[in-house]
């Protein structure tokens, strides 16, 4: 998981406005009647979804995955006809939520719906769960306190949660170094309901950390060779091998975390990407 910025400049005031009037349409429904209505309009989120693409450079928003093979939803963070709370509980969700694209989320189908992990026969995805931490307020349409609630789930659009969890050196997600208690719960269970370390993920994220390892072993023998041979340094790659490896860490690449991880383990967090090579990727 990485944090995405969402851009409200991305998306066209006409889409806006159909969003809009859904919203006032669902509004003054009845309640046996809303759930139909908001299936009946699904296109409209659907209309989202390049937009939001964008905003990630292609990527899930949860499992960092990209690639043309993966078919991809737009997911509604809170869910949107019915929540589940737990193995036992569910309620009605957050219907109001429907066409309000805050509550959009571009979504690999791995990380949004539920799937089979091959390797250990757990129920993994996210669907329509959004549970609560013990004691949050909860929402509803009469009380729609959403800006107290406490999700379970982390949020890539919160800088805060994609600070508690990270990648560990066998490319498994973990929480990171200085999460602690409540933040370890909500760490476990986004694993679980992202499906962030589902096998074929899992493999592709090490095959990231394994690409930087060699990387980085090319550079340091380019940069010995500079040391060894001055007269000969200006023709050695390093420049370029360094830049290979520090575009592995931008957010348009895949699996970034991953890669950004690797670097810190190898305690070379100066090839991280900062301010000056994302201006790249935004021209």
């Amino acid at each position: 998981m990485i944090y995405v910025q969402r851009d409200p400049s991305m998306i066209p005031e006409k889409l806006l406005r159909v969003a809009e009037r859904a919203q006032r349409e669902l509004e003054a429904l009845p309640a046996a009647e809303r759930v139909a209505f908001i299936q009946k309009k699904a296109i409209i989120w659907r209309a989202f979804k390049k937009h939001l693409r964008a905003m990630s450079y292609g990527k899930c928003w949860y499992s960092e995955a990209l690639g043309p093979q993966s078919p991809y939803d737009v997911d509604h963070f809170r869910p949107k006809a019915e929540a589940q709370r737990s193995e036992t509980e569910k309620d009605e969700g957050y219907p109001w939520l429907a066409f309000d694209w805050d509550n959009f989320r571009y979504s690999a189908e791995r990380s949004n719906r539920l799937n089979t992990d091959d390797k250990t026969g757990e129920v993994v995805g996210k669907s329509s769960w959004f549970p609560l931490v013990d004691g949050s307020p909860k929402a509803s349409w009469e009380n729609r306190c959403v800006a107290q609630e406490r999700p379970l789930l982390l949020d890539p659009t919160c800088q805060a949660d994609v600070a508690l969890i990270d990648v560990g050196s066998d490319g498994m997600m973990k929480p990171s170094t200085t999460c602690v208690g409540t933040g370890k719960k909500r760490v476990t269970a986004s694993i679980r309901h992202y499906a962030l370390n589902l096998p074929d993920i899992l493999e592709a994220r090490q095959g990231v950390m394994r690409e930087i390892n060699d990387r980085v072993e090319t550079l340091l023998k380019s940069i010995e060779a500079a040391h060894t041979y001055e007269e000969a340094a200006d023709a050695i790659p390093v420049d370029e091998q360094r830049r290979a490896i520090t575009s592995l860490t931008l957010p348009n690449s895949a699996f970034a975390r991953a890669a950004r991880a690797k670097l810190i383990e190898k305690g070379l967090a100066g090839l991280i990407a900062g301010p000056e090579d994302y201006a790249a990727i935004a021209a």
